[in-house]
């Protein structure tokens, strides 16, 4: 009985290694589960039905927003994979949680419904900036492609505000002044926001994001740090958030 016993527990575990092998190779390797492949540039974009020409006209913007950050390097070639009829996305999603969009190693995933005429990701009647989605994901991997696996959250750990705010800081690069950020953020909290912020553009984030942005452009624009001094700085999130808001009350208008 032992024995056999012994040789069930081998395959399974030889089972299992194939199941994740197998689901590795698939993530990392998205074309097994598209119909079609576009070049643009250093994207590669995988899609199920025609690709819109204004998706490129996207891509190309989001380049503008990451070239303006310390972490940008133009030989990083990326995978962006369409919400289209193609399965992966489905996966991805059972595998990271439910989101907008994802952004890990080379590889940027979109969910929901895309409208990239009119710029825009739409889940649950809730609508995302597609370009500014795209640049938020990308910046992940260009984390990713900086600091490496085991460095990167999630196994790194780093404070959520530090690896999501950053990612917002860049995509958003083009909103408005933290003194506008901050006011707007006031307002919204006053009501009944469902932890959603909305945009000029009919477009929003979520709330958690949005603070997270707010610290990260503090930090960056008024204490004038690099995001490699951030990640290493020690200041509480609530102490710099307080300081933050003394910096605030003390300019606005």
């Amino acid at each position: 009985m032992k024995k056999q016993i012994k040789k069930w527990s081998l395959r399974l575990i030889v089972t299992c290694i194939f199941i994740l092998g197998l689901l590795i190779g698939i993530v990392l390797n998205p074309i097994l589960l598209y119909a079609h492949s576009s070049a643009d540039g250093n994207y590669t974009i995988y899609h199920q039905q025609q690709l819109n020409p204004s998706f490129i006209t996207r891509l190309h913007d989001v380049d503008k927003l990451l070239q303006s950050g310390e972490l940008y390097s133009g030989s990083l070639k990326l995978s962006v994979c369409i919400n289209d009829g193609s399965y992966y996305p489905k996966l991805i999603q059972t595998i990271r949680g439910a989101a907008f969009g994802w952004g890990f190693d080379k590889e940027i995933v979109l969910a929901g419904n895309m409208n990239a005429a009119c710029n825009y990701l739409e889940i649950n009647g809730y609508r995302w900036n597609l370009t500014e989605l795209l640049a938020h994901e990308a910046t992940h991997c260009l984390q990713f492609n900086k600091y490496g696996l085991l460095h990167s959250n999630p196994v790194a750990q780093i404070p959520e505000w530090k690896w999501e705010g950053y990612a917002e800081y860049i995509a958003r690069k083009n909103k408005a002044t933290l003194i506008k950020n901050i006011t707007h953020m006031l307002e919204v909290e006053n009501t009944d926001n469902n932890n959603w912020i909305d945009f000029d553009d009919s477009t929003g984030t979520v709330i958690p994001y949005y603070k997270s942005w707010l610290l990260v452009q503090y930090s960056l624009d008024i204490r004038k740090m690099r995001y490699d001094q951030l990640l290493k700085d020690n200041t509480e999130e609530s102490a710099l958030r307080n300081e933050m808001m003394a910096w605030y009350n003390a300019n606005k208008r």
